[in-house]
């Protein structure tokens, strides 16, 4: 089954492919789910580094714009091919390596997927706070006193947390099982039930196809950015920043503690654990040249979309953790609902103003962006899926697409993987962000080496027209960026989870038997034919290798750069 078509053939039968219907803007909008993942771990950056919280969105999404210029100049060489940089990055390897090439698509997939789960588990918080709150306490509380009165010699604060536990609805502990899982836990309570609800609408959304997909994003996509801009810029204009929230400008001297630091080794850790966990966000925005084969026009559509997604991250990257910081300051951002990321909507509506109305609707707005995050997530991810197998790097069957150009089989295969992650990010904020360091080690290698494909594309497919050509500078920082992040990775995925970076690697290891399955078992050895079209390339080219020891050297020197880090910076 082809999934290739000529750029000018939409008319044609497009039975088995997906379906060249959306333009940039299509894709800008089904993008336009990633500045809502400011909201996944904004508490959780605070919480870490403390006052530099700001100062780390702002460096993160400087880089990952920088950086998403080379990926739109290697998606330009491939106008039939979707999945992203992830995709049209693996090419590049190929020549160099069958298996480090896989590596790309595969970490790719496993740092985007795993949004649906912990999205999902962020809005479901949202939902149980507005259906059954928490209560709230204070010593002086007629319950409070009653109890006092009722126990002799308690603590105030003991009353208060007895009180609080007797009248927490009981859904919010209510469990049907869990149970310890190595260093997570894994819980079927009412977060993992409300979550694969969630799940389930979003599949039936993106059953419907890219179009179908673009057209609800765009609609949810209004309602979602229009608050978060609000929330961003209505505290600087009723003077609600308070500046002493950003001094003095050092790091925490112990994570989720409101002491201030010092810019020594632990300090700088905490602080590159900051920048790494950022950038599973920051960086997210290259999901807009996921959609090339897509494209009506992806000669033209390609670099607009990933352009303007940038300009648009990077207005709400830098104002909505600024503002954060600047109403709540420390002590409120070390608060455990603002580190969980279930008070995080509440904070936000609280910070514009207004009645109890205008907070709930905020509210809900906020859970609308989480679902717009999901249904970006699912879209980018499965078609990583697709488009892998489509090559040849993983199993036939994620080859399938329906009747409306949707890779279903890969939304399947989506859907179930994340109930599996829901039910462990159900658990606790520990289990929540154990995923998210995971799966950011996935991401950080496939930066890694998607960067360096730029260059190797140059240098082994120069006389390929290409659509748009980055700057060279601009080329060469983003090198140099891929082992800016080998240092995050390397220094900061402890911040997090002393095995977070060891269970990363691990993960990263899985797709060496699935690609032998695949390149071995199903294909006899060789890929698709199709394959190299974009490239006028067959498989017996693959063998002129015009960049030579080079790319070995920059995967011995990465490598190095990750384990020195992680021996070097402590805390």
């Amino acid at each position: 089954m082809s999934a290739i078509s000529d750029v000018n053939t939409a008319g044609a039968d497009t039975a088995g492919q997906l379906h060249r219907t959306i333009d940039w803007r299509g894709a800008f909008w089904v993008a336009s789910g990633v500045p809502p993942l400011v909201l996944f771990s904004i508490g959780g950056i605070a919480g870490t580094v403390g006052n530099i919280a700001f100062l780390i969105w702002t460096l993160s999404i400087l880089m990952g714009f920088i950086q998403s210029f080379t990926y739109a100049e290697i998606a330009g060489l491939f106008p039939n091919k979707s999945g992203g940089a992830s995709v049209y990055g693996a090419t590049a390897w190929l020549r160099y390596s069958k298996f480090i090439a896989p590596l790309s698509v595969w970490c790719n997939w496993f740092a985007w997927t795993p949004v649906l789960s912990l999205g999902c588990t962020i809005a479901a918080a949202y939902i149980l706070n507005a259906l059954a709150p928490i209560p709230s306490f204070s010593e002086t509380s007629p319950e409070v006193l009653a109890y006092i009165a009722a126990h002799a010699g308690t603590a105030p604060a003991d009353a208060v947390a007895a009180v609080t536990a007797a009248a927490t609805p009981a859904i919010r502990s209510w469990t049907l099982y869990s149970h310890t899982l190595g260093p997570v836990g894994f819980s079927f309570n009412a977060t993992f039930f409300i979550g694969v609800i969630l799940m389930l609408v979003t599949f039936s959304i993106q059953h419907r196809g890219i179009l179908g997909t673009a057209v609800v994003q765009k609609v949810v996509g209004m309602l979602v950015i229009i608050p978060l801009l609000i929330v961003g810029i209505v505290p600087i204009l009723t003077g609600q920043i308070h500046w002493d929230n950003y001094s003095p400008l050092v790091p925490l001297a112990v994570a989720y503690e409101p002491a201030p630091g010092m810019w020594n080794i632990s300090g700088w850790t905490l602080a590159l654990g900051g920048m790494f966990i950022a950038a599973w966000s920051t960086y997210g925005f290259e999901t807009a040249v996921c959609y090339t084969r897509e494209f009506k026009n992806p000669a033209t559509d390609t670099f607009k979309a990933i352009f303007y997604s940038g300009l648009l991250c990077i207005v709400l990257y830098t104002l909505v953790p600024f503002t954060f910081q600047g109403v709540l300051g420390l002590n409120g951002m070390l608060a455990t609902p603002i580190v969980d990321g279930s008070g995080v909507a509440a904070a936000l509506a609280t910070m514009v103003g207004g009645g109890a109305i205008i907070k709930t609707l905020l509210v809900m707005l906020m859970l609308l962006a989480l679902i717009l995050a999901i249904m970006t997530a699912m879209a980018g991810s499965s078609r990583t899926l697709y488009q892998g197998s489509v090559d040849g790097w993983l199993p036939r069957y994620l080859s399938h697409v329906n009747e409306h150009g949707a890779p279903t089989r890969a939304m399947w295969t989506d859907l179930i993987f994340n109930l599996c992650l829901l039910a462990i990010a159900s658990t606790d904020a520990t289990s929540f962000f154990f995923i998210m360091s995971v799966a950011n080690c996935g991401y950080i290698i496939f930066n890694f080496l998607n960067l360096n494909a730029g260059w190797i594309h140059r240098m082994d497919n120069g006389h390929i027209e290409r659509p748009w050509k980055a700057p060279t500078w601009l080329l060469s920082l983003g090198t140099i960026f891929a082992f800016v992040n080998a240092v995050f990775m390397g220094a900061g995925a402890k911040v997090w989870n002393p095995v977070a970076l060891w269970a990363g690697l691990f993960t990263v290891a899985l797709i060496i038997p699935v690609f032998c399955f695949r390149h071995y078992v199903q294909d006899g050895g060789k890929f698709p034919e199709h394959m190299l079209d974009d490239l006028g390339m067959q498989e017996a080219d693959l063998v002129r290798r015009k960049a030579g020891i080079l790319p070995y050297l920059v995967l011995v020197a990465g490598l190095a750069v990750v384990l020195i880090s992680n021996w070097f910076f402590v805390l």
